[in-house]
């Protein structure tokens, strides 16, 4: 089988790994990449933005799959344009893709569907925003309704930040504040039948003991050894069936990856959002962990064939922390020399924002590069993760060194 791939990040370069994995894929191909995943698949520079670009590629390669990364081109259309085009491919419609391009119609789908989520209110005017404001009350949670790159929330004592971030926003969802450990959880799905992946847990924080700016992610672990028992069964249940059954009944069937962030309230679940692809930097614990055949299954999901299909994983726990440029969120910078990367068993390192320049490997993106360390234990999985972070030299880089600790304690004290 050929593929294409359509992504340049740390979650593409997981995926080109599971990919290749998979003894059906015979020679892979990504758009745009980056020079990670250029070691092992062949890169082609395009627009990702302009979907007659991915269109036009797939056909001169004569590709069978096409699996797209990352949330812009799915929210513009080109899994439309790709099916159109006689192309099987793994990612949802631009119709089904709103259910991240917009946080209002998320809940609207909720809604419908029964899911629970937390009350909220979609403002477009200042008087409904600050209305909203008082309603919820501190902490006050302010979601952009649209795409914002990692960057569209958030959740703060302040109600002056809360109403300048809500003010900078088209519309705006603002939400009651849920209190409760968060665990992501993802569902493949062909439309029809939607089967749950191992939960997973991310870090957005930007610094140690959650403090600072909201990143994408600055770590993940897999499996979660605190969680409810029956978290898998209970998020398919309540969450993940009735909201492919909703899409499907809206004529928007969900085929693709269905990512919930999900608080564990005193209440129960309650979902946080959905993202329609791959999260990241979960993705980088969850595919080193999957046994079944990663190629196989995304091929299965895009051509309606799921049912049946059960997971296979690994025991071994994973945990992966991100090494972030100099200034991020806010002000990444870019340009500087990446050093010293080394080869340490059971660790993987995957690239995200890095670029090739005179024979150089420098940063192109705050997000730089996720360690993943694998191992029997969460503790065992973190030092070899930070055995491996801690070798790659970039000047003003950062990253943080809490990533599954208190976890890890609680798993070496049972």
């Amino acid at each position: 089988m050929k593929i294409l791939l359509i992504g340049s990040g740390g979650r593409e370069h997981a995926l080109a790994r599971g990919l290749l994995a998979d003894p059906i894929v015979e020679e892979l191909h990504c758009a745009p990449g980056n020079p990670g995943i250029g070691e092992i698949a062949t890169l082609h520079k395009i627009d990702i933005s302009n979907n007659q670009e991915i269109v036009s590629l797939a056909e001169e390669l004569q590709v069978d799959f096409v699996v797209i990364g990352p949330e812009l081109p799915l929210v513009n259309g080109v899994a439309d344009a790709l099916r159109a085009a006689g192309f099987p491919t793994f990612g949802p419609s631009k119709a089904a893709a709103q259910i991240e391009g917009s946080k209002n119609f998320a809940k609207e789908v909720m809604n419908d569907a029964g899911v629970p989520t937390a009350r909220s209110a979609t403002c477009a005017t200042r008087q409904e925003i600050e209305r909203a404001l008082d309603l919820f009350g501190a902490p006050y949670v302010v979601k952009d309704d649209g795409l914002a790159g990692g960057k569209g929330v958030v959740v703060t004592q302040d109600r002056d930040e809360a109403l300048a971030h809500a003010l900078s926003c088209n519309k705006v969802v603002i939400e009651e504040f849920l209190d409760g450990p968060e665990v992501s959880l993802f569902g493949i799905s062909d439309g029809k039948t939607v089967i749950a992946m191992q939960p997973a847990q991310d870090f957005k924080r930007a610094y140690d003991n959650d403090k600072g700016p909201n990143t994408g992610g600055m770590g993940a672990y897999s499996p979660l050894p605190w969680a409810p028992s029956d978290i898998i069964e209970q998020t398919h249940r309540e969450v993940l069936a009735p909201v492919i059954a909703e899409m499907a009944a809206r004529g928007t069937p969900f085929v693709g990856l269905l990512y919930a962030g999900l608080s564990l309230t005193d209440h129960g679940i309650r979902v946080i959002e959905f993202n329609a692809r791959f999260g990241d930097p979960e993705t980088q614990v969850l595919i080193p962990r999957l046994i079944t055949p990663l190629a196989t299954l995304l091929y299965k999901a895009a051509t309606r064939d799921l049912y049946g299909v059960e997971l296979q994983w690994r025991e071994d726990s994973a945990v992966s922390v991100v090494l972030a440029a100099k200034g991020y969120p806010s002000a990444p910078e870019f340009g500087g020399a990446i050093t010293d990367i080394p080869t340490i068993a059971d660790v993987e390192m995957y690239h995200a924002g890095t670029a090739s320049s005179d024979s150089s490997l420098v940063s192109n993106g705050g997000r730089v590069m996720t360690v993943t360390g694998l191992g029997p234990n969460l503790t065992e999985a973190r030092n070899r993760a930070y055995r491996g972070i801690s070798h790659i030299a970039l000047n003003g880089s950062f990253y943080r060194t809490d990533i599954a600790l208190n976890a890890s304690i609680a798993e070496m004290g049972n």
